[in-house]
């Protein structure tokens, strides 16, 4: 059995993760045995209540996320919605500990990619801060996401395990990194020698009898998203498989009680954080992914805590023997925790499920309001003494906020200025260079006109450049045929993007429609798409820029890796700086681009 014997804990754990759907009174007293009253809370009693907390995709921000990024959407009782301001360490640890007060029995997960594309303040330094971080709000287990493997398995290894980085060592003289006190989980991750899974598969929480498994997996198109680099040697397997074994596995030991952590997702039918997705019926109100997941996943598991997708949602989507089950996520960035609460059956060893959708699963907005956590704040203060040096160098100016991740529209103001950045960049490399393109999912954040610390407005700092792009791609030149440049364009909406589309950031000179009424590679319209006002020459040669992630085939783009003739520039986060340097003052900030490049037909 997969359990942790690392550092003692700083707290006693009181229970384990199991997840379920938890019932109303009168459901509970349906579901158990003539005579028997559920005696929850009762030490030694057959029922025990279970406090689950769960949040996913942190990506390193420490520090409240800046613009929209750091906001959540709520619904108002007048059928109007507004926007809280929310996210950071500070909050995350006061919010999660003022839950678990009163809750002996309280034990607190996550669904992956709490590293990985993060802020300067985590990113500079691998991420060590943020498992710090992590360490002292006392989480208890994690699946891996995506972003875990950014830097490679053997780095993903170092952070669990401990040790100075092995190019850039230990950042403070006499003060060695400890390593994850919680336990990484790949289930479906295998090494591609061995065929054993890189991490623990599973790993079991006990406390007074109480029992419950965790199972972590991550996406199985792992490899379309992360660089070739990072996933070197790996295999990734499908999830539903993956879970489905060990869950046989954990039963077989005894363990009855099973939660999944699973970093893939769905999409919500709103952006409000408490939308009910069970309006229309169990799971009427989310798509994607995770649906077909939670339906094939063996009944076994008692819930899922999921991630990937940055939504909020806790919804209850029938397991294959037609019961509800429930399925959360806390949307990204810390700006959410889920409280779930669950029926543990010490005779069964087992959650108490039933047909009644649990009133007790929900979201929870983490406030800027609330007082923040002194430990937290000390650890933020530690690193920004080291990171200030390098974080505070202004690098550019802007004349208002930028919209990137926050960007309500495919093409991204953002998106066009880092394309028109690289085209630059490309450029000195090779005056060929025509055009460039930038996917969507590297940029990680605005950029906002509002200061962030004594800057002053308007003016953009390193580490506001680098959390919009934290990756260190660097900016590559390939020569592509215009029909492999048309592919590419359509392979935005199908193929592997066709239920997700992926829509690419163009640099200036590159326009085209985008017809969204149309299917698949058909809504990419053709004969509308021009470079500098002339239509593309299927049989002519194009220098087309891109960073290092797409001209592997990343994001599903198979017509970028095959680019020819190529040629590697500098860090994309150098050429974006580099550009706002050159073309920016205080006295002339640059202007947001107006994202028209693309014309929409909805």
């Amino acid at each position: 059995m997969y359990a942790q014997t690392k550092r003692p804990r700083r707290r006693l754990r009181a229970v384990f993760a199991g997840a379920a759907t938890i019932v109303t009174a009168g459901a509970l007293m349906a579901a158990l045995p003539a005579g028997a009253a559920p005696q929850k809370g009762a030490a030694g009693g057959r029922y025990q209540d279970v406090q689950l907390l769960s949040f996913n995709d942190f990506h390193g921000n420490l520090e409240p996320p800046a613009g929209s990024s750091g906001q959540v959407t709520e619904d108002q009782a007048d059928g109007t919605t507004k926007k809280i301001d929310a996210g950071g360490v500070e909050y995350l640890a006061s919010s999660l500990r003022k839950a678990r007060q009163g809750h002996p029995y309280s034990v607190t997960a996550a669904a992956g990619d709490l590293i990985g594309a993060s802020p300067l303040l985590s990113g500079l330094f691998h991420d060590e801060p943020t498992v710090e971080a992590m360490n002292k709000l006392d989480l208890d287990v994690t699946s891996v996401g995506n972003h875990e493997f950014d830097e490679g398995s053997g780095e993903l290894a170092r952070l669990q395990n401990g040790g100075c980085h092995p190019k850039d060592g230990c950042y403070e003289d006499g003060r060695t990194f400890e390593g994850a006190d919680y336990p990484y989980l790949a289930a479906n991750v295998t090494d591609e020698k061995t065929g054993k899974p890189v991490l623990a598969p599973y790993w079991v929480w006990k406390h007074k009898g109480v029992k419950v498994g965790f199972i972590g997996v991550t996406l199985e198109g792992t490899p379309d998203i992360v660089s070739a680099e990072g996933v070197k040697g790996l295999k990734f397997h499908d999830e539903i498989e993956t879970v489905d074994k060990y869950a046989k596995i954990l039963d077989k030991q005894g363990v009855k009680s099973i939660v999944a952590l699973v970093h893939e997702g769905g999409a919500p039918a709103s952006a409000s954080y408490n939308y009910d997705c069970d309006a229309g019926g169990a799971g009427s109100g989310i798509s994607g992914p995770i649906v077909d997941i939670a339906k094939g996943v063996t009944s076994k598991v008692d819930a899922l805590v999921t991630g990937h997708t940055h939504n909020a949602y806790a919804c209850t989507i029938p397991d294959p023997a037609g019961k509800p089950r429930m399925v959360t996520s806390a949307s990204s960035f810390g700006k959410l925790y889920t409280d779930t609460t669950l029926t543990y059956d010490r005779a069964t060893k087992d959650v108490v499920r039933t047909s009644v959708k649990s009133p007790t699963s929900e979201n929870h907005v983490v406030t800027r309001t609330q007082a923040k956590a002194a430990d937290m704040t000390a650890l933020i203060g530690q690193w920004n003494k080291l990171a200030a040096p390098v974080a505070n160098q202004p690098v550019g100016f802007i004349s208002a906020d930028v919209p990137g991740r926050g960007a309500t529209t495919p093409e991204a103001p953002l998106g066009d200025l880092i394309a028109d950045a690289q085209l630059e960049h490309a450029k000195s490399l090779d005056p060929k260079a025509s055009l460039a393109l930038m996917n969507p999912g590297g940029i990680r954040s605005d950029l906002v006109f509002k200061a962030s610390g004594s800057e002053g407005d308007g003016v953009v700092t390193y580490g506001e450049g680098f959390a919009v792009q934290p990756f260190s791609n660097t900016v590559n030149l390939v020569d592509l045929t215009g029909e492999q440049l048309v592919t590419a364009l359509k392979q935005q909406v199908s193929g592997a993007n066709a239920a997700s589309p992926k829509i690419l950031q163009p640099s200036a000179g590159l326009a085209y429609t985008l017809d969204m009424t149309k299917a698949g590679a058909d809504r990419v319209v053709t004969d509308s798409i021009r470079l500098n006002g002339a239509a593309i020459d299927p049989a002519a040669t194009y220098r087309v820029a891109m960073n290092s992630f797409l001209a592997g085939g990343g994001d599903g783009f198979a017509a970028l890796g095959a680019g020819k003739n190529p040629l590697v520039g500098s860090d994309d986060l150098k050429a974006f700086n580099d550009y706002l340097t050159a073309n920016s003052s205080a006295s002339n900030p640059i202007e947001p681009p107006k994202a028209d490049r693309i014309t929409i037909v909805k």
